[in-house]
C-alpha cells in the first residue's frame, strides 16, 4: 500500500521579524515550487512574529497557494498547500 500524503516540510523561524520571514519563507517556497503544485510536499513554517501571519499568507495566497495560520502556545504555525 502507498502512501499518498504529501511529505511536510517545516521551518521554524521564530526569532525573524519582517521582512526576513517573508523573505526565507518566499525562498523555500520557489526552491520547492514543483513538489508543492505536485501535492509531493507542504510546508509548515513556524514563527513568532506576528506581522508574518500577514505578509507570509498575503504573498503566497497572491502566488496561488492555501495558506493557513494557526496560533499555538507562544507561536503562529502557517500552513502552505496546492
Amino acid at each position: 500500500m502507498t502512501n499518498n500524503l504529501p511529505s511536510v516540510v517545516e521551518f521554524d523561524i521564530r526569532g525573524q521579524i519582517c521582512p526576513s520571514s517573508l523573505l526565507i519563507t518566499l525562498r523555500e517556497i520557489n526552491t520547492r515550487r514543483q513538489a508543492i503544485k505536485s501535492r509531493l510536499q507542504e510546508i509548515l513554517i513556524l514563527t513568532d512574529n506576528r506581522d508574518a501571519t500577514t505578509t507570509v499568507p498575503e504573498a503566497l495566497h497572491n502566488m496561488g497557494y492555501v495558506v493557513t495560520v494557526e496560533k499555538l502556545d507562544g507561536y503562529y504555525a502557517i500552513k502552505v498547500k496546492v
